[in-house]
């Protein structure tokens, strides 16, 4: 049976066969795909992420570049398609077989639908395009097995830090431009908002639809510890989860500095934030994006900082980032459109400076940011070649982006058997710590060791 190497731990720098669409004991078939490769035939992909009516610029730019990418591969018809992931459903329709040709999900999939050969070998189709070489390592890490093949295309990494609002730091008489580097600092901060701004939750925490366990891990990291161990096999969660959960009980219980919410996901957190409601939450940078674009916050008050630390200090953050997910029942050749396609849409702007000038003259006339901080999907350095080509557009205040971008902690990948499993099963962890001052943390941990255990023991099946 094919092998996947389990890489967890990454350096610093925030996913069958071929020809049958095989199981993963099957030959990884690459020989015979590209042999059976005709760049020229006709054929038809559906390709999700298509913007969706209540983004009419969003999505008349995306209607744009499908009719340019036809008119330069006459042979190739693509059929869009609004579909996005979304962690409830995406396993039932992957076997149902309803996803479109390719579409983009979270890194976090990557090992266990190698694994299960859910996904086909993509290496011929990005050697054919001469794409494998200019990715990001780290990226592409997670997306192999042991014989090097990859099986899909990384097109963006994120680690986790801590998002505030300069505003109410000023408020609190807190510096905007030191954001807190340690829990206990976080712990202070809050305390000092809740007694200087009424009315804001000085530190809110998500805990619903897999963000509380997302939030947990990545917590339990920055104090040093795992949720699993390296090799995907059991449960280690200790001290370090439970010190997390001591440290929202008594913010929470003690110091009454996490508000009176606490079924906050990604979307509703975003937009309590955008509302100058939230004082500091745990989040990446691309919720600048959403923040500015979607809720029309002030790009001025926007703030991020390392993920906070504990323990004995520099223990790291979590990573994760986003994936193209290529149908393993498509043909070689709409495999290879399907590589192309991406190739134009996610990767032509660091390549191609036209593109790139184009790309971000576009985006600042819409409004939506250009030069957003973050780990890019290729090399550095062709990464700061497409910076250079683009800066004089750049419209995102990066120096409120400092504490992020300065940040040398080590970056540690999601735990890797069960993943969302595993976040959705660790949810009403926090939550029961946030709503029952009573809660025994050590043994809701070691409950939830248990349950994680059979999640670990059921995805190695």
């Amino acid at each position: 049976m094919m092998k996947l190497s389990r890489r967890h731990v990454l350096a610093a720098g925030s996913s069958g066969a071929v020809l049958a669409a095989t199981a993963a004991c099957s030959d990884p078939g690459a020989n015979g795909a590209t042999e059976d490769l005709d760049p020229a035939a006709d054929v038809t992909i559906s390709v999700g992420d298509q913007p969706t009516e209540d983004k009419p610029e969003e999505l008349a730019a995306f209607n744009d570049r499908v009719a340019e990418f036809e008119a330069a591969n006459a042979n190739i018809t693509i059929e869009p398609s609004p579909e996005v992931w979304e962690a409830q459903t995406f396993q039932a329709k992957l076997a149902g077989g309803t996803l479109p040709t390719v579409m983009g999900v979270s890194l976090t999939y990557s090992y266990e639908l190698i694994e299960n050969g859910q996904l086909p070998n993509m290496t011929p189709y990005l050697d054919e395009l001469d794409l494998t070489g200019d990715l990001n390592p780290l990226a592409l890490d997670n997306v192999k097995d042991d014989d090097g093949n990859v099986y899909t295309i990384p097109t963006g990494l994120f680690s986790v830090g801590i998002a505030y609002n300069r505003n109410v730091f000023e408020q609190a008489g807190l510096d905007p431009d030191a954001p807190p580097a340690t829990w206990d600092e976080v712990r202070a901060f809050a305390q000092q908002i809740k007694a200087n701004v009424p009315g804001v939750t000085p530190y809110a925490q998500m805990t619903t639809n897999n963000t509380g366990g997302w939030m947990l891990t990545t917590m339990t990291y920055a104090n040093g510890g795992r949720i699993q161990d390296d090799a995907g096999t059991e449960s280690v969660m200790g001290e370090e989860t439970i010190a997390a959960l001591q440290l929202l009980h008594d913010m929470r219980w003690v110091d009454d500095t996490m508000g009176r919410e606490f079924l906050y996901d990604q979307e509703s957190v975003r937009q309590a934030f955008a509302g100058g409601t939230i004082g500091m939450v745990l989040q990446a940078p691309d919720a600048y994006d959403t923040l500015v674009r979607d809720y029309g916050f002030d790009p001025a008050h926007f703030g991020i900082g390392q993920l906070p630390q504990g323990g004995s200090g520099a223990n790291g953050t979590l990573t994760g980032g986003t994936l193209k997910l290529f149908d393993a029942k498509a043909t070689p050749n709409q495999l290879l459109a399907a590589a192309k396609w991406i190739k134009y849409y996610d990767f032509d702007k660091y390549y191609d400076e036209a593109v790139a000038l184009d790309d971000a003259e576009t985006n600042a006339a819409a409004g939506n940011p250009v030069g957003l901080p973050g780990l890019p999907p290729v090399s550095q350095e062709i990464y700061d070649r497409y910076l250079g080509w683009i800066e004089p557009h750049i419209n995102v205040p990066l120096e409120q982006f400092a504490g992020y971008t300065s940040s040398t902690l080590p970056l540690i990948a999601e735990p890797p058997a069960g993943t969302q499993q595993t976040y959705a099963a660790l949810d009403p962890v926090v939550q029961q710590i946030l709503t029952d001052e009573h809660a025994d943390i050590a043994q809701a941990v070691a409950d939830a060791t248990e349950v994680l255990n059979g999640i670990i023991a059921q995805a190695a099946r």
